[in-house]
């Protein structure tokens, strides 16, 4: 553990971040996993590209990534 103050807020901080992306990002993939599952209605698809945009928007994924799982998703759907 650090000595300085600030230091050690920082270490707190980032424990904390680092357990919501964690819980975010696990959130992201199983909503993509169940939009990507055979017979995925509409809804859950619509879903997870909510879900996508989120998540590239709060820096969790990067952006290209984002789009990149949509057109998956998206040409799925349409197959």
């Amino acid at each position: 553990m650090p000595n300085i103050k600030s230091a050690k807020k920082r270490v707190l901080t980032s424990q904390a971040r680092n357990e919501a992306n964690k819980s975010a990002k696990s959130a992201l993939r199983t909503s993509i996993k169940k939009a990507r599952e055979d017979g995925a209605d509409a809804a859950t698809v619509k879903a997870a590209v909510v879900n996508v945009d989120k998540a590239a928007g709060k820096g969790l994924i990067h952006k290209n990534k984002a789009a990149r799982i949509k057109s998956q998703l998206a040409k799925k759907a349409n197959a």
